[in-house]
């Protein structure tokens, strides 16, 4: 058993992990609703002062690029685990998924756009494009995605439906189902599925329901 001046020593590193997570979770709040909140608002939505942030991170920068690497490894496991044997469905289901890690994929969508953390965003979720690639390209080669654009262009155009979706959404206001369905929709659009048809596809496949994907 640990003796108790091995307790004492790992007092102070526990609280310092608990105090390190809340500014995460705090910073990734407070961006979501106000992207350029400033140091003092992260601290103070973590409990914390400003000054404590310095004992974790040299500054705001260093907070933002710590939070865009537990966003995207959240976001990178996500789309390794989803797939279906028809690709349309992994698409949507993929934005889907995507759609219910609000929190990440709001700041994640934020940041992808925002100096100066657009090529770390871009760098972090290489996972994703990557998934994202291989379904359109598979797509392209059965049929069920459009083909007369390169797969590569096809699937950049994907994920900048994507993250319009997520960025309306922070303007909008949209419900959490409203964003599961729009996402979807506007995936599969790009992909080459007419309105009625992304509609249908939706209706149909029980793994799309909002519950389901959720």
């Amino acid at each position: 058993m640990p003796t108790i001046t091995e307790e004492v020593r790992r007092a102070p590193r526990r609280d310092a992990a608990a105090n390190r997570e809340a500014l995460l979770a705090a910073a990734s709040a407070t961006l979501n609703e106000h992207p350029d909140a400033g140091l003092e608002a992260i601290a103070a939505a973590a409990g914390l002062t400003r000054r404590a942030v310095y004992g974790h991170f040299a500054g705001r920068d260093e907070l933002i690029a710590a939070l865009i690497d537990s966003g995207a490894a959240r976001l990178n496991h996500i789309a390794a685990t989803v797939d279906h044997p028809h690709t349309p469905t992994a698409v949507a289901l993929l934005g889907a998924r995507l759609w219910h890690a609000l929190e990440h994929v709001r700041l994640m969508a934020a940041m992808a756009v925002r100096e100066p953390h657009v090529e770390q965003a871009a760098r972090a979720l290489a996972p994703v494009r990557e998934r994202l690639g291989a379904l359109v390209e598979r797509g392209i080669d059965d049929g069920t995605l459009r083909a007369d654009l390169a797969a590569d262009t096809l699937a950049r155009l994907i994920e900048r439906s994507a993250i319009a979706v997520l960025l309306e959404a922070s303007v909008a206001r949209l419900t959490d189902a409203e964003g599961h369905r729009l996402v979807m929709l506007s995936v599969l659009s790009t992909a080459g599925l007419d309105w009625r048809a992304a509609g249908a596809l939706i209706a149909a496949a029980p793994e799309l329901a909002f519950e389901a994907a959720a």
